[in-house]
């Protein structure tokens, strides 16, 4: 079992270099602490929280290719068992914190990862945007902000802060 890699995959590989050729930019196996586990996707986005995982059709027990060993059932069956498990326990630490988790199959097609990956991230992009906006708004209930129609040099001197560069008044 030592030549069974952990990381760097040919189906993880092949989708990092799709998502890199798209622009994406990423951690590769990058270990992230949370309260009670540590969990190490196989990508991450860590700017927008997002976890994607390219698991083994065999070692994470693929309902459509997993296959069952006949020998040495007495210790296969609870370790297979245990990755599943493992395997949950990490999403759910991870959703518990905040992230979003991707998990694709080794037999999926590279097209369809790299668009699951892509509509996670736009998700959490829209609800980053949805969330900012409301804190807006709620700055500018409690007065801490500029109001709707005043621009930022309205709202400053005439200077900005730490140059002497002037401000223009906008409208």
């Amino acid at each position: 079992m030592r030549a069974n890699r952990r990381s760097d995959t040919k189906p993880e590989l092949a989708l990092r270099r799709a998502l890199h050729k798209q622009g994406y930019r990423y951690r590769k196996d990058f270990r992230i602490d949370l309260i009670g586990a540590r969990v190490r996707p196989d990508i991450a986005f860590t700017a927008r929280r997002v976890a994607v995982f390219v698991d083994g059709c065999f070692w994470h027990c693929c309902p459509e290719h997993g296959t069952k060993p006949a020998a040495n059932t007495w210790y296969w069956g609870p370790k297979l068992a245990r990755n599943v498990e493992r395997d949950r326990a990490a999403d759910a630490a991870l959703a518990a914190a905040g992230w979003g988790v991707v998990r694709i199959w080794e037999h999926e097609s590279l097209e369809g990862a790299v668009g699951v990956v892509v509509a996670a991230l736009a998700a959490t992009a829209l609800a980053k945007t949805a969330l900012a906006k409301t804190a807006l708004a709620k700055t500018r209930l409690a007065g801490q902000g500029p109001l709707p129609g005043q621009g930022l040099a309205d709202a400053e001197s005439e200077t900005a802060p730490g140059t002497s560069r002037p401000t223009r008044a906008i409208g």
